[in-house]
């Protein structure tokens, strides 16, 4: 054991710098996997948690005031029925912000879809005004109890008496209201019912969708959303942030697998003569092979405990979302299992490949096999012998001649060098197309930056107008959106009716084209997996009691709704129902101008009567990924610089074999020098090329599937600029030079008896 240690020590101080590198790169790896976890864990437990405590409805049913809804609780697999409750949708303001709302009358503290008070009291009959309002509209509106809400256009008031959260889906700025309760005697102008639906087995969902709607008629439901669609929201980005965590923490994982391997591999065919001694005076091939493993698995398993520990103590405070996830984490029931797993995982991965590479040095024969006389690079090729006849200067062709020197291996050197160059190029791919949703977001489906609602007090005509003498605005395109049943009736999609004929919507069009004639629409991603059909197809929904067929002739970029949206031109919709009027409009706005200013001028200048908000941006929910990605990019330069250490130590013992020809023959020391140095930029150079050409498509693979699953679509994967990819192919092969300058250096000042003495 002494001997072992020893052993242990002295390689240690060989490879401090490979060591140190492994340890902090296990590190990051075992970090990046815990935060992965952990946002998987935010993302699941808040809304799981808030539905089981609320009792929450598995499904709730928007519809006239007139629907027999007492009919529902005897349907088939329908176990409670909350409500119905009456709602008028309104507009509120509170210090300046506004938003539409749904005014809920609720008489009583329901047992279904329960609210969960986080601060205040529940409504009180005796305080007609007083409403409580749900915790993500409350935040938007920055509203507190004891605040006062003001609706615009008109004299009345409500006073906050309580914020509750509640597992229904939550308020979107410009696309789906808030949710307010209220006394049922704040409700003035009720234009409608909601009722909601607990099941026995959440699974018959659709159909017990499709049941009620049946048994109501589609013209009495204006619209449908599910528990799934309401976790969907939920989960949001955090899901996808603990997706692509934990996509590059294992993608870093083995690519520190194989650069352990490699490390090893190399190591060991440049130690086979003291392998050899250690057989000789007794070592068994197990305590060979144990040396190695032992030494490896320490160094992960010191990696993974700082990451551990890191994670579990000041991970908390790290800023935004990712210190949020793990608080929330630390309070999980399964978090201890997942803080132990992940890290012991982690190092039994790492030491199942080190002892792979390990094993091979316990069949080191105890005697030394004297080594073949060829050069390492064997003969030269026409191709080079070629070049020396035309004065190449000879450094180098056997550089380039010696980069290359087995197949097999060379094949294993650059594949493991180009690993986490590609995982560098799809990070930055990442972050090229989140930065695209902010620079060009016209081009990933959002034209518009303002939304403007009317509350119907005043007219399509002046509010044209009035967006027409707005000087900042570039283009107001009128329009309306409506929630329509699909075909079957068990999900409502949103229908929008944007442009005009003569002024077309700017839709981004990944697939087919842009809808120009009548009844010609395009269709977002998650509405064609949602009916299973494809551009080119015709669809039928229903809008109340009035159908709507539309041939979808292309597919857009829809960031919003989940993909669930179908569009089509305003004259349209209205010559299939006349009685539709534009309701919102999208502003398309000059460039420099800032929309929040914008909106706040337009607010004022509707006199209340216009509801103004920017238009929601998907990459804004994605800024932590930045700081993640950058996270990302250091942990794989590490993984990348021990494989390149190792490459260089290889490259260096394979030059020593060949240092007596070379002097022989005539080269100083600094061409040889030269030879090792270009042996290894070749080498670098291979593995860049190789990294860009399968990174830059499989970021393009990666990125438009998640874009596809998420119902956004295909179409908005982003390289990144060719100046990036070119710096980011230099600095790896200048880093390649640069490092292996000192040490070729160092070999050629080597005494001959040392040489020879390494050959034997």
């Amino acid at each position: 054991m002494r001997a072992t240690l020893r052993w242990a020590h002295s390689d240690l101080r060989t490879h401090r710098g490979e060591a140190l590198f492994m340890v902090l790169a296990t590190a990051g790896i075992v970090a990046s996997l815990l935060l992965a976890t952990a946002l998987f864990g935010y993302a699941t437990n808040p809304w799981q948690r808030v539905f089981a405590q609320a009792r929450g409805a598995h499904v709730w049913l928007h519809t006239t005031a007139s629907a027999d809804t007492g009919r529902l609780i005897g349907l088939d697999g329908v176990q409670t029925v909350a409500g119905p409750y009456s709602t008028e949708s309104v507009t509120v303001a509170d210090r300046g912000t506004r938003a539409f709302v749904e005014l809920r009358a609720t008489a009583g503290r329901p047992t279904v879809g329960r609210p969960l008070l986080t601060t205040g009291r529940w409504l009180d009959a005796g305080d007609p005004d007083g409403v409580v309002l749900e915790s993500r509209l409350a935040r938007s509106l920055l509203a507190e109890p004891g605040d006062s809400l003001t609706l615009p256009g008109t004299a009345r008031t409500l006073t906050v008496v309580g914020i509750a959260e509640s597992a229904e889906p939550r308020y979107s700025p410009g696309d789906r209201p808030g949710l307010v309760w209220a006394p049922p005697a704040a409700v003035r102008a009720p234009g409608g019912r909601v009722v909601g639906l607990r099941l026995t087995d959440p699974d018959d969902t659709d159909y017990v969708v499709q049941r009620a709607v049946t048994l109501l008629g589609a013209g009495a439901v204006s619209e449908v959303s599910t528990w799934q669609q309401a976790r969907g929201e939920a989960q949001g980005d955090n899901r996808l942030l603990g997706q692509i965590l934990g996509l590059f923490g294992l993608g870093a994982l083995l690519a520190a697998g194989f650069a352990v391997h490699g490390a090893i591999a190399t190591r060991i065919r440049g130690h086979l003569r003291d392998i050899s001694v250690l057989k000789t005076i007794g070592f068994t091939p197990a305590q060979v092979v144990r040396i190695f493993l032992l030494q490896h698995v320490a160094y992960a398993l010191l990696g993974a405990v700082a990451a551990a520990a890191l994670t579990w103590g000041p991970g908390s405070r790290l800023p935004g979302r990712l210190g949020d996830a793990v608080g929330v984490w630390h309070g999980l029931p399964g978090h201890t299992a997942a803080l132990v797993a992940v890290p012991v995982g982690a190092v039994l991965f790492i030491g199942a490949v080190t002892g792979l590479a390990a094993w091979r040095a316990g069949r080191v024969p105890p005697v030394p096999v004297p080594r073949s006389a060829a050069p390492a690079g064997g003969r030269l090729t026409s191709l080079a012998r070629r070049a020396l006849g035309l004065r190449v200067p000879p450094a180098l062709v056997l550089g380039w001649h010696r980069a290359f020197p087995r197949r097999p291996r060379t094949l294993a050197t650059v594949g493991r060098l180009a690993l986490p160059l590609l995982l560098i190029v799809v990070a930055m791919s990442a972050w090229t197309t989140i930065d695209r949703f902010q620079s060009t977001p016209e081009r990933m489906g959002l034209p518009a930056s303002l939304t403007v609602r009317t509350d119907g007090g005043i007219g399509d005509q002046e509010t044209r107008a009035l967006l027409d003498r707005a000087p900042r605005v570039a283009a107001a395109y009128p329009g309306v959106e409506v929630a329509a049943l699909v075909p079957g009736q068990t999900a409502t999609i949103a229908l929008r009716g944007l442009g005009t004929h003569r002024d077309p919507y700017p839709y981004a069009v990944a697939e087919g084209r842009a809808p120009r004639g009548p009844d010609e629409a395009v269709a977002g991603q998650g509405l064609l997996d949602l009916l299973d059909v494809h551009v080119g197809d015709w669809v039928r929904m229903t809008v109340g009691d009035q159908p709507q067929i539309l041939h979808i002739v292309g597919r857009s970029i829809e960031p919003e709704n989940a993909g669930r949206v179908i569009s089509t031109s305003l004259d349209t919709l209205q010559d299939n129902d006349p009685k539709l009027a534009p309701t919102l409009y999208q502003l398309r706005l000059r460039p420099g101008a800032d929309p929040h200013a914008v909106a706040g001028a337009l607010a004022a200048a509707g006199l209340g009567h216009l509801d103004v908000h920017p238009v929601t941006n998907p990459a804004d929910g994605l800024s932590p990924l930045r700081g993640v990605v950058v996270g990302l990019i250091a942990v794989l330069a590490l993984i990348g610089l021990i494989e390149l250490l190792t490459a260089i130590g290889g490259t260096v013992r394979e030059s020593e074999r060949d240092l007596p020809a070379l002097k022989a023959i005539g080269l100083s020391p600094r061409q040889i020098t030269a030879i090792t140095v270009t042996a290894t930029g070749c080498t670098a150079l291979a593995s860049a090329l190789v990294g860009t050409a399968v990174g830059l498509p499989l970021a393009h693979w990666l990125i438009d599937a998640q874009g596809h699953s998420s119902g956004i679509g295909a179409g908005i994967a982003q390289s990144p600029s060719w100046r990036l990819v070119l710096l980011l192919g230099s600095a790896a092969v200048l880093g390649a030079v640069a490092l292996s300058a000192l040490p070729a250096a160092r070999a050629t000042r080597r005494r001959l008896a040392d040489t020879l003495s390494a050959m034997a």
